[in-house]
């Protein structure tokens, strides 16, 4: 028999819902990734329409992107975009640099020119602002905009030098590409290209609403928040209320749902049969647990729980393109993943590799938004006669093996600890709580206006995000702002119930954090001994430091040995050191990777024999390197990344977030301190 394996995509569309209580939207996020992913991910997959795949589009998100019908008038970071700059306050002014720096420099910023020089102002005049913001609406716009719409190509052509008008009819232009979104995912659909699935209402963890003893029974060391109330019939209230906003949005009944968070157990996955959902999505780390069998060839299988198909993503497959590839060359990096896949085609014709991820938040990181690599991808699928890729539509007919249990979790950890466990996850946790026994004892006060406004408000509050940036696993500079949103809600309702609002929901929850939890500069010269081992800490003293383990708010698995790079220079020499567990990796049949951006060039180290150009390598309990300057001819500052590949397998790139910037003739008097 031809040997043969299905492949099926699922790409997890979501933001979370940013309205504040007079329905604005507070950060931007919807609307950017609107004009650069929402429409692109389906319109690529459209040019190869012997493809399939499937998209799951959360009814937060449909929302939101229906708002921009008027965006100056929904979205609070537009409504700022739209005034003249010299009417904005300091404020305003400073929260918009903010919003227009956060963008990714290496693949966003570097390819526009004027912004490449704007960006590392710290101050701007008025033209200069412009500018910014039209650049950054322009870095945000996707493929299909740059080569379609007249208004992006025309203002992409011209460069800078913007007007206030120009600015407005961007704003405009973006507004209504917008709204071809929702039907193109329709028209894929009804033509069988795709399937579209969506996930309860406000994506919340819809186990732990159901049963907080969720939390323990998935990972016992876990701690749950104190006095749990269940929100049983919130749960349920989710899944109706996004079951009915599919059908208004597509004219028929979801056939699927992407649990939020990849969050299942048996009790939510009873409600998912009883509304009529034929399948739901999760984490691998489930099968395993649900079998007690960690037999990768398991996984594999088209499963059902009871009535309702399940789907059990590949772990390290979906994380190679969410995470990994952005560093490969494009041709290398679908060599891999084709590579990868061939081993697992069978004879058994029934076997799915599920390559389940967020298909939103990585294109940033690769150049030209992934748009190469997905052309590249989907051009090599069409010429393999072993590898049929599906839809979950197609997946509801085929045979399936019987699952006896369904284990707890999600698809983090395949537990629940990122959204509890920690003191301010679990406090938020426990507000929550106790607004909704507040609520109970003046229920029967409430019309029935104020019982639907309040509903809403703590459906909003149950959404997986604002659990998600409490706690110290997970970094944002916009922290301040989601703690503000969720907090929001609750006090919201109880000012609906004309009620004062406890005066802890006005503290804020999060601690203040800055990017110093995950990234120190270098503070003063170093002159550290190569050995591989931590020989003395004062020799590292006031180096600089960067947390990889902290770096990322993302669903993937332990990035990669390496957990901190440590970081300097003296006058001659530039330093890093990798602290990390590299006991299940022999680093010394491998090959370390050294790019220098500035040279577009790398320099390529055998780990295992005598380093080149000088540089000096060594391996122990850590990895220690010593690069000389005279690598780096006359540059005053230096990008570095890394690549570790051992035994031909790819390992870790590093930084995590792009590239290590050196100044390299820093005398650090701004650090000085007696």
């Amino acid at each position: 028999m031809t040997q043969s394996i299905q492949l099926a995509f699922l790409w997890h569309m979501h933001q979370p819902d940013y309205r504040d209580s007079e329905g604005v939207m507070k950060m931007p996020w919807v609307f950017l990734h609107a004009i650069k992913d929402y429409y692109d991910m389906p319109w690529i997959l459209s040019q190869f329409p012997g493809l399939k795949a499937t998209f799951n589009l959360t009814p937060s998100l449909i929302e939101q992107i229906n708002l921009y019908k008027e965006p100056l008038k929904s979205d609070y970071f537009l409504a700022l975009m739209g005034k003249e700059v010299s009417q904005l306050t300091s404020d305003e002014r400073s929260w918009l640099i903010k919003i227009c720096k956060s963008v990714n420099f290496d693949t966003m910023v570097k390819p526009l020119a004027r912004m490449r020089e704007l960006f590392d102002q710290k101050s701007y005049n008025d033209s200069e602002l412009i500018d910014l913001q039209v650049l950054f609406l322009l870095a945000w716009s996707g493929n299909y905009l740059r080569g379609h719409n007249e208004v992006v190509k025309g203002m992409l052509a011209k460069g800078e030098a913007f007007s206030h008008d120009e600015k407005l009819t961007l704003i405009e232009a973006l507004g209504s590409f917008t709204q071809e979104i929702l039907p193109l995912y329709s028209r894929l659909q009804e033509g069988g290209q795709i399937t579209v699935s969506t996930t309860p209402y406000f994506h919340p963890i819809l186990p732990l609403l159901i049963d907080m003893d969720n939390v323990t029974a998935a990972n016992p060391h876990t701690k749950p928040p104190k006095n749990p109330l269940s929100f049983s019939n919130d749960a349920l209230m989710h899944v109706q209320r996004a079951k009915a906003l599919y059908k208004e949005t597509f004219g028929r009944d979801p056939s699927g749902f992407w649990p939020a968070e990849g969050a299942v157990d048996t009790k939510s996955a009873k409600i998912y049969q009883d509304e009529g959902i034929r399948w739901i999505a999760t984490d691998e780390a489930i099968l395993f647990r649900s079998l007690q069998n960690g037999e990768r060839s398991q996984l594999y299988k088209p499963y059902r729980y009871e009535n309702l198909f399940v789907a059990f993503r590949d772990h390290a497959l979906s994380d190679l393109i969410g995470f990994e590839y952005r560093y490969k060359e494009v041709g290398h990096a679908v060599d891999h993943f084709v590579s990868s896949l061939r081993p697992l085609a069978t004879d058994a014709h029934d076997d799915v590799v599920f390559v389940i991820l967020d298909g939103e938040n990585a294109w940033e990181y690769y150049d030209e938004n992934g748009y190469p690599f997905f052309m590249k991808l989907y051009e090599v699928f069409t010429h393999l006669p072993w590898l049929h890729t599906v839809n979950m539509d197609m997946l509801l007919s085929q045979e399936s093996r019987h699952l006896p249990t369904l284990s707890s979790g999600s698809w983090i950890g395949g537990d629940f600890s990122t959204w509890s466990g920690h003191k301010e996850k679990n406090r938020a946790w426990e507000l929550l709580f106790q607004t909704k026994r507040d609520c109970d004892q003046e229920e029967a006060k409430l019309s029935v206006q104020q019982k639907k406004a309040i509903a809403d408000h703590f459906l909003a509050a149950q959404c997986s995000d604002w659990f998600w940036w409490y706690g110290d696993d997970h970094f944002t500079d916009f922290a301040a702002e989601f703690d503000q949103l969720f907090r929001k809600h609750l006090i919201t309702i109880y000012q609906l119930m004309q009620m004062q609002p406890p005066a802890e929901l006005f503290k804020p929850i999060i601690e203040d954090k800055s990017s110093a939890l995950y990234i120190v500069k270098p503070q003063a010269p170093i002159y550290p001994k190569i050995d591989g081992r931590p020989s003395s800490f004062f020799e590292w003293i006031g180096c600089g430091m960067i947390d990889e383990s902290r770096l990322f708010s993302t669903m993937d698995r332990k990035r990669g040995p390496v957990e901190k790079i440590r970081y300097g220079h003296n006058e001659s020499m530039v330093y890093v050191a990798f602290d990390g567990d590299f006991e299940s990796v022999d680093l010394r049949k491998g090959q370390l990777d050294i790019f220098i951006e500035e040279f577009s060039r790398s320099v390529t180290v055998d780990l295992g024999n005598q380093q080149p150009h000088d540089i000096e390598i060594s391996i122990g309990k850590n990895v220690e390197i010593a690069l000389p300057k005279k690598l780096f001819g006359a540059l005053n500052q230096v990008h570095l990344r890394f690549e570790i590949n051992s035994e031909g397998s790819f390992i870790q790139a590093l930084p995590g977030f792009g590239a290590l910037e050196v100044e390299l003739n820093e005398d650090y008097s701004s650090n000085w301190f007696v």
